[in-house]
């Protein structure tokens, strides 16, 4: 199944989870459920044996490294093999939207919002999948906030590790490291003239094949990526310093504090000023 990285990365990022049940399953031999529709979501990581999934009609082999997303939409039929009996850990789950964006908060049901995985997808680092879910079925026979606090560290943990599981499939040795170099470029001379033309000579690539490669590992175009990590330099420097904006949009790359001003209110909703007479309201912003 294709995963459109971009969209999923934000997607999984404006949602809140809780953990129901987390656990590790040994299959009898021919274990099977047929025609069932999940109460929940939930996810199976195949650690061991063979057998297959049919969802919604369209039939899955699993073997060791296949992880399986069941939502609540789903129709499933479930079997393992006779002389290879499934093994696999399993996370139940419940989830909703809320995220911030532009200093307005936004939230929807689970009802109303459609879970962004969803099907069966191979990782490659099983390795480190493993060691999460390992954490994960631990946890789950222990109780308190401070253990459902960790569960839902470790459970978004999980989903950013399987996100960049797919992000290397997509982009393997010279252009991955191409691509981190120019990251790191950017973090060290944001506040100088970039071009993509200039961050493609950097990785040996055309500017074409460049933005192809970039926004596939990041999820953003290199531009966005730059003005992105402007902006958050600049938020810092007006909520830590006395510096006029002027200077603020000199030392963040910006020789033009108008198009600063205009690329500011677009990225965080508010104007550098109002940014900053807003942070005055909170005298205590700084130290939270």
């Amino acid at each position: 199944m294709c995963v459109k990285m971009c969209n999923l990365t934000a997607n999984l990022n404006k949602l809140t989870y809780s953990l129901l049940l987390a656990g590790y399953k040994t299959c009898p031999p021919e274990w099977r459920r047929q025609g069932t529709q999940p109460k929940h979501h939930s996810l199976w990581f195949v650690t061991k044996g063979k057998g297959e999934v049919i969802l919604n009609g369209k039939k899955h082999k699993l073997c060791p490294g296949k992880l399986v997303v069941f939502t609540t939409e789903m129709v499933c039929d479930k079997k393992t093999s006779r002389n290879h009996p499934l093994e696999f850990y399993f996370v139940r789950f419940s989830y909703a939207m809320a995220f911030e964006e532009k200093e307005t908060w936004h939230f929807k049901q689970s009802g109303d919002v459609s879970f962004p995985l969803h099907g069966v997808y191979t990782i490659n680092n099983s390795s480190a999948v493993v060691v999460l879910l390992e954490q994960l079925n631990a946890l789950s026979k222990r109780r308190g906030e401070t253990v459902s606090f960790q569960q839902k560290v470790l459970f978004q943990e999980l989903l950013l590790t399987i996100i960049q599981d797919f992000r290397s499939q997509t982009i393997t040795g010279d252009s991955k490291k191409a691509i981190e170099g120019t990251i790191e470029y950017m973090v060290d001379h944001y506040n100088h003239p970039i071009t993509l033309s200039d961050l493609a000579n950097i990785a040996g690539l055309s500017t074409s094949h460049y933005s192809r490669l970039f926004k596939k590992y990041i999820g953003l175009s290199p531009i966005d990526y730059l003005t992105h990590l402007r902006i958050d330099r600049a938020k810092e420097l007006l909520v830590l310093s006395d510096v006029r904006i002027k200077e603020v949009s000199q030392n963040v790359g910006y020789v033009d504090e108008l198009y600063f001003s205009r690329t500011f209110k677009r990225i965080v909703g508010v104007s550098p000023s109002q940014f900053c007479d807003d942070q005055k309201l909170l005298p205590d912003s700084i130290d939270v």
